[in-house]
Parts: structure tokens; sequence; C-alpha cells
């Protein structure tokens, strides 16, 4: 009788792109050193958003700990196997919360990974969560920014050394350019609304900023059509409205957003990997910026998401 195949369940072309069904601190244990370009991740930020329970990792694991404190435990967990799976000079690009960003930067540090900037998303999109109180009072400010911490796995050698070797340590300045006067990038990214017109900020010209649009409920949803329609909260600052959707996942980020950071930090014919996939941004992003992806997600409902939007967007490079 043979044994069970326990292997977790993979989806894609394992050519442009590969999906694994499984838990992340798991499944890096089992990638190879120092076999990933560039890591870029949209982790859970530890502040339980729309009460989801997966969004409060760490507690369980550290008893006797504040919640940020686990989250910052949590954090140092992956990012160590993140550092061991890096190439030298890779960069680990990852977003957070303004409540926790100081807990996930110092996890990735703690992991031995250095730190080397920020790169702050603002939108002005979304409302505050928080009470409205008597006296015109409140317990929160409107988000308007995301952080990414930007860390890199230590040098082997000098950087043109490890750069001569291995591909990876310097930015993608010339690709990274914005703006009609190709501006040096800088570490500040604007959202705008998806029907925002072209004349009224010129994306990005004669800023030396980058804009792009927020996901639209086009983009979210492409490819998604087969699934059914379900219903999830939806936070419009007075209550939770239910609003029924197919790609459920709330924190969805701009793949104009993220083909940015791929083209800045990731060399040609790079393999980047998302251990937290959710639904699938990140491989969207580098698939149509020519490099390969893996990635992990744990929760069923996501990885069913991801699977079909990741299979939409290479039938269309295909076609």
């Amino acid at each position: 009788m043979t044994a069970p195949d326990r292997r977790p369940p993979l989806y894609g072309d394992a050519v442009r792109w590969g999906l694994i069904h499984a838990d992340a601190l798991a499944m890096l244990k089992a990638i190879p050193d120092q076999s990933v370009d560039l890591v870029l991740t949209d982790p859970p930020y530890g502040i339980g958003i729309v009460r989801q329970s997966w969004d409060r990792p760490g507690g369980q694991d550290s008893p006797g700990q504040s919640a940020t404190e686990a989250f910052q435990h949590w954090t140092t967990r992956w990012a160590t196997e993140v550092h061991r799976i890096l190439k030298p000079g890779g960069h680990l690009l990852a977003f957070g919360a303004p409540r926790t960003a100081h807990r996930l930067t110092a996890g990735i540090e703690d992991a031995g990974l250095e730190i080397r900037d920020q790169v702050l998303w603002l939108f002005s999109s979304g409302v505050p969560k928080s009470r409205r109180m008597a006296g015109g009072k409140g317990v929160a400010l409107k988000p308007a920014y995301e952080p990414v911490v930007v860390g890199r796995a230590p040098f082997a050698g000098s950087t043109q050394a490890n750069i001569d070797r291995w591909g990876t340590g310097a930015l993608n300045i010339e690709a990274g350019r914005v703006g009609s006067e190709r501006y040096w990038p800088a570490n500040v990214a604007l959202s705008h609304a998806p029907d925002c017109p072209a004349v009224v900020i010129d994306y990005g010209g004669p800023s030396r900023l980058l804009y792009c649009a927020k996901a639209s409920t086009r983009e979210r949803e492409a490819g998604c059509e087969r699934l059914p329609l379900r219903e999830t909260p939806l936070y419009t600052g007075k209550r939770r409205s239910p609003r029924l959707r197919r790609n459920l996942h709330p924190t969805v980020k701009p793949v104009d957003l993220l083909r940015w950071l791929v083209r800045l930090a990731a060399p040609e014919g790079a393999l980047i990997l998302d251990p937290f996939c959710g639904s699938g941004s990140t491989g969207i992003a580098a698939m149509l910026e020519g490099r390969g992806f893996i990635g992990i997600e744990r929760e069923s409902a996501y990885v069913e998401i991801a699977r079909a939007r990741l299979t939409h967007w290479a039938q269309r490079m295909r076609s």
C-alpha cells in the first residue's frame, strides 16, 4: 500500500507562474537556499482587518506577549526563511499598516535583512475606522498611506562583485523612472481615482512621483466571472455594509503599483516569490513584466480567487 501524497496542491504552468496552497511558514522551509531574486508581498498586518482571524498572526505562538510583540516575533520567523532563500543582495518589499509597520520593520531586521528604505503609498480614498462620538470626537484618523518596507539580503563581497555573480543588489533605476521627464524614482507613490483623467494628473509629469489608480472593481474581479458572488463586509465609515463580490480579499493592491515595484527591484528574468499571495496581484504584475512567479497562500477562498485571476492573465498574454 503506497503512502498518501502529502505534497500541497500546486497550480500553474510551472514556467511563468505557480501557486501553492500551503501555510507560508511551513512551505518556505522547502524552498532552496539563495534561489529567489525578489520577495514582494502583502503579509497580514496584525490589526484584525475587517475582523479576519488570519490578520492576527503570532498570538498563539508567543504567550505572554502583547499582540504587536507577537506580530514582530511571527514576522521574524517568516523573514528568517526569506533571508535564507533570497540571493545575496536580493530585495524584500513588504506592505504594512501604519500601526504595526514598526514591528514589521523590526521583525525583518531581526531576521538579518538590511532595512534600506520605505516606499510610502499615498491614497485619498478610504474612510476612518472610528466611532463617531459626541462633541465631534473620534479615536482614529482617516487612513491615507501604507508603507512598503524595503529590505535587502546582505551582499556576498563588494557591491559590484555581488551584482556580477548574482544579478541582485541594485535597483533598476532606469526601468523605474517616472513622468514625461523620466525622473529618478522616489520613495513615494500616489494613488488616484480609477476614472481620474490623465489631463488632470498627467500620470507623473511634471511630478517626480509615481501615480497609479487604486485597484478598480473591474481589475479585482477580472478572471473571477465563474466564481460565486459572496457577501463581504464593506466599512463605509458609519457601519459595516454587506456587498456582493467574487474577489473577497480586503486589501487588493493595484497591479500598476506592483508592476512598478517589480521593474524597480527584480532583475530581468527574475524569480519573484509572494509567500502571502492573497488574490494573486503580485503574480499578475510579475507575469506582465516578464518575470517568473511563485505564490503561497493558506486560505482556500483566496487560493481559488488567485488561481482564477492568474489563469485569466496568463491566457490573455498568450492570446
